[in-house]
């Protein structure tokens, strides 16, 4: 049984455990006001340019630009596509497609199941697309932690930072992809992140952004069939078509790139404020219980000590 010397020590430890719990949390509650701030501006912006790219790619064809899935270079100089004929197994899918994967996770822990999640959503598409080759590109030191001693291709990898995310990481970021992209080594590129809804809860994404496609009618459902409708209305460029798509899809990846990272620093942020809230309030709960069991011990070891004084005095008066 402890002694309430060890008692007393432990309900000290738990109580310094405590404020920096609080600490953490009233931090990430913080950040999460800013960063929330963040990607509610940016989600119109990112949401409509989506919108207009869906709608401008229904109206030209893939060989307009390469990222439409047109013709790419390989390394050689020589013109070919990202799947070459004959590649494609039934159903129109790509048989050993050449998959890049952005991941986006956190540089610390102390968030609950943030980072778990995704390494959990990565793991199935690994295993479901185990046929194809997939290199990874990774943002935050828990991915890189996670995928260090894991036989899978790397291409690059970088720390999330602790401050607010900066648009000229995701526009480096999207110029490496882009470039892969064109040069052939990649036949798609998906980003897998956590889209933040509010501070309790939090989704992984997976999200294709290369080739940009359309989404089809009977897929997207009322927005496709807008999408569709809106395709079918002419439409006048200036300069150029082929001016407006070579200025405007490497931004629009920038801006799907930028606008994920985004929503995993939200997400962070609310994962860690809640996660810390309830480490709080259990060790609350603990410091209860250890200070009750310190009472119950110092009050039976009193009355113990009082017994024995009064033993003590009745065999003396004997």
């Amino acid at each position: 049984m402890p002694s309430l010397r060890d008692i007393k020590r432990r309900i000290k430890s738990v109580k310094n455990t405590r404020q920096i719990t609080k600490a953490m949390k009233m931090v990430s509650a913080a950040k999460l006001k800013k960063a929330q701030d963040d990607i509610l501006a940016a989600r119109p912006y990112a949401d409509k340019m989506t919108e207009f790219v869906a709608s401008l790619a229904q109206k030209t064809t893939p060989e307009s630009h390469p990222l439409l899935g047109g013709p790419v270079r390989g390394e050689g100089g020589e013109e070919g596509w990202g799947v070459e004929a004959g590649e494609r197994g039934e159903g129109g899918e790509a048989a050993g497609k050449k998959i890049g994967v952005l991941l986006i996770t956190s540089d610390r822990g102390l968030c609950g199941s943030f980072n778990a999640v995704l390494f959990r959503t990565i793991e199935s598409f690994l295993s479901e697309n185990s046929d194809s080759s997939i290199s990874l590109y990774l943002i935050g030191k828990r991915a890189i932690e996670y995928f260090k001693r894991r036989s899978y291709a790397v291409i690059n990898s970088r720390p999330a930072g602790s401050g607010r995310p900066n648009y000229s990481t995701a526009r480096a970021t999207a110029e490496e992809l882009i470039q892969r992209y064109i040069k052939g080594e990649f036949d798609e590129v998906r980003v897998i992140y956590s889209e933040f809804r509010s501070a309790l809860s939090q989704r992984p994404v997976m999200q294709n952004i290369l080739p940009i496609a359309p989404p089809l009618k009977e897929e997207a459902g009322e927005e496709g069939a807008a999408l569709a409708a809106e395709a079918e209305i002419d439409a006048i460029y200036e300069p150029s078509a082929e001016a407006v798509l070579k200025d405007l899809l490497p931004k629009y990846i920038e801006v799907q790139v930028f606008r994920s990272l985004l929503e995993s620093a939200a997400s962070e942020h609310g994962a860690r404020m809640t996660a810390m809230d309830s480490a709080s309030k259990n060790a609350s709960e603990m410091i209860d219980r250890l200070t009750l069991k310190y009472n119950r011990l110092r009050q039976a070891a009193i009355t113990k000590e009082l017994m024995e004084i009064i033993g003590g005095a009745e065999a003396l008066k004997g």
